[in-house]
């Protein structure tokens, strides 16, 4: 990794952490000691560790994607392949995206409730005691989840109305998930000001399929007992005084009720910088030139 910083005319100071509380304390020293960027090195997990250090700092945070999914890297378009990852620390332009945040903890993708919690928990659980491997465990963790297919009974509060629902999960995205066709699941901006709440009402085992089919087709908005809402900050409460929530994919026993907000434009990243449309008139011109050069020999 040395190599690929001083290919790029880089010299960082690397800690290779072994726990999450290390990689927080690293990072805090960091921007104690006045670093004009942070980069963590991981997967999403990670990344929303040091993130959680360095918004509404200021200081330029830098992402290499070495996890399974990189959800945040995909959606920025930050280079998947270390080197090229890297090379975009030094080349790269500091894009200004907005962070969610629940009870305090922030999120740079998602934050969840109901089955995605629990078939994380169960997953970790199978990793520890038995020794699946994650996506062995995650597999038998949703079977498990499925088969016992909780309900959560949630009060809403969003833009000045209250709503009641009872549902398997509740999705909070930081900014609008496309939620239908191919691209499903990725976002197309990071910096439009709102947080999207998802919510299913009701649904059978089968009634979650339908939702998937819908997705899939591209009418997703169209199906019935799906919300879909929008708002820079929403209060989740239940019957329950505390709960697990998930935060992109780590999941916290957080006290009720969940009290959520946006904070807008609060992490600076280094992203790949735009590539410069080319002039249409560029070729003409190269092309009238050319015959023009054609011309003076012809004479």
């Amino acid at each position: 990794m040395q190599a690929s910083f001083g290919a790029c005319g880089l010299a960082p100071s690397i800690t290779l952490a072994d726990s999450g509380e290390e990689m927080i304390a690293t990072a805090r020293q960091a921007l104690a000691d006045g670093a004009d960027m942070i980069v963590a090195g991981g997967g999403d997990g990670t990344v929303n560790a040091v993130a959680s250090v360095v918004a509404g700092s200021g200081v330029r945070f830098g992402v290499l994607p070495l996890g399974t999914l990189n959800h945040f890297a995909k959606d920025l378009n930050i280079p998947l392949v270390l080197d090229e990852a890297v090379a975009n620390l030094a080349h790269g332009v500091a894009m200004r995206v907005d962070v969610g945040e629940v009870n305090g903890r922030i999120f740079l993708n998602n934050s969840s409730l109901g089955l995605y919690p629990a078939v994380v928990r169960d997953r970790d659980q199978q990793q520890r005691r038995q020794g699946r491997s994650k996506w062995v465990a995650f597999s038998w963790a949703a079977i498990a989840a499925l088969r016992r297919y909780p309900f959560l009974n949630v009060h809403l509060r969003i833009n000045g109305e209250e709503h009641a629902r009872r549902t398997p999960f509740v999705f909070i995205g930081n900014n609008e998930y496309i939620m239908q066709g191919l691209n499903m699941g990725g976002r197309e901006r990071l910096d439009g000001g709102v947080l999207s709440l998802y919510v299913a009402q009701r649904p059978t085992r089968l009634g979650l399929l339908r939702l998937a089919f819908h997705a899939l087709r591209g009418s997703l908005a169209e199906a019935r007992d799906f919300d879909v809402l929008t708002a820079t900050s929403m209060e989740i409460d239940t019957r329950h005084p505390r709960l697990h929530v998930a935060t992109d994919g780590e999941v916290t026993l957080m006290q009720t009720p969940l009290s959520y907000r946006l904070r807008p434009a609060a992490l600076t990243v280094m992203v790949p910088a735009p590539v410069a449309a080319q002039p249409a008139s560029t070729e003409l011109t190269l092309d009238t030139a050319s015959n023009a050069a054609d011309s003076d020999q012809a004479d």
